[in-house]
């Protein structure tokens, strides 16, 4: 495609670094032990000081994993720690917004480690403009691609400041392709989009049987007694083969949720609310939300499996509110129109 005029002065920055931003805090461990609880982590190279001290470490180093979120913004918008840059790495988003390319989405984020970061250490991170690409067409529309680079450094009182670890950050800036409404398709003769199915192996058959017979099976190890979602082909707890399944209620409470609003993607609803369910029984479930407008959703909430055909071949287990009414009742089956 032809190059624009307005895009000369946005590729000349192309290279342009833009200033620090600082972490809140130092690297500490109640924050390392948040995140391994809430990632499941049980590595005690991260938790256990005793541990950590025998190691090539000799002491307790935070998940790699975790780089990215020590300088996060604090609660409210752009509350960045003391120090930082006001400089904003996403202006060249808005210049090209400017030219009739409104939507943007995220489509790579690419972390690499250069080494452990040691509880103690004070990290801050700088910004690159690294690329935009040529105006491309894809299904979403058309549009340019745009590449931030984040280098992480720990800050050293003595000498030069470690890069610790780098962020590849890629979106694409577009314009949305035109939405072909319902109507529009089945007068065009244009098939009906069909909801994906899932992918099932020998690990997963029994939970989608039992979706079909409006049963929630969670696998159970034989071994050890404890219950893992998703299935697996050994038991995560104790790695033994022995694995059958048990049924749960059905029941739990809204641990954490997102609310998809871009792109649309039929024939899903949207906006598309996904919810990740404590079950009563101990193990977490990620499943679609039903029978709840997205902004009267909130965590904590009690919520209770619905098994909804969605496809003349495809049941799914969505979570809706548990009503008044429901409260002590048993699950519940309904087909989606």
């Amino acid at each position: 495609m032809a190059e624009y005029e307005w895009l000369k002065p946005i590729r000349e920055m192309v290279g342009r670094e833009y200033g620090r931003i600082y972490a809140w805090d130092e690297v500490n461990p109640a924050m390392v032990r948040q995140w391994c609880e809430v990632m499941g982590i049980e590595n005690p190279l991260y938790t256990d000081a005793d541990y950590a001290a025998g190691s090539e470490f000799e002491s307790m180093v935070a998940p790699p994993s975790m780089l990215q979120s020590w300088c996060e913004a604090g609660f409210f918008r752009d509350s960045y720690a003391p120090g930082s840059t006001e400089e904003n790495p996403y202006t060249v988003l808005k210049l090209i917004e400017a030219q009739g390319y409104p939507s943007v989405v995220a489509v790579n984020s690419e972390l690499s480690f250069a080494r452990y970061v040691k509880m103690g250490e004070k990290l801050y991170y700088t910004t690159r403009f690294d690329a935009i690409s040529e105006e491309k067409v894809t299904a979403l529309g058309t549009g340019f691609f745009v590449t931030l680079i984040m280098s992480y450094f720990a800050q050293s009182a003595l000498g030069e400041d470690e890069k610790v670890g780098e962020l590849l950050f890629r979106v694409f800036k577009f314009k949305p392709a035109n939405p072909v409404s319902q109507k529009t398709a089945n007068e065009a003769g244009i098939p009906k989009i069909s909801r994906p199915k899932p992918g099932i192996s020998d690990d997963t058959a029994f939970f989608w049987q039992g979706c079909e017979q409006g049963e929630l099976r969670i696998q159970h190890c034989q071994t050890c007694d404890k219950l893992q979602h998703p299935p697996g082909p050994v038991c995560m707890h104790c790695q033994s083969f022995a694995l059958d399944y048990q049924v749960v209620s059905g029941r739990g409470k809204l641990y954490s949720f997102v609310v998809m609003h871009y792109p649309e993607v039929p024939p899903f609803e949207h906006p598309n609310p996904i919810g990740l369910i404590a079950l009563d029984e101990g193990v977490r479930i990620p499943a679609g939300l039903v029978d709840v407008a997205p902004d009267e959703l909130q965590i904590g909430m009690p919520v209770t499996v619905k098994f909804t055909q969605v496809e003349t071949d495809l049941i799914l287990p969505l979570f809706a509110p548990v009503t008044p009414e429901e409260a002590g009742g048993e699950t519940h089956s309904e087909q989606m129109s």
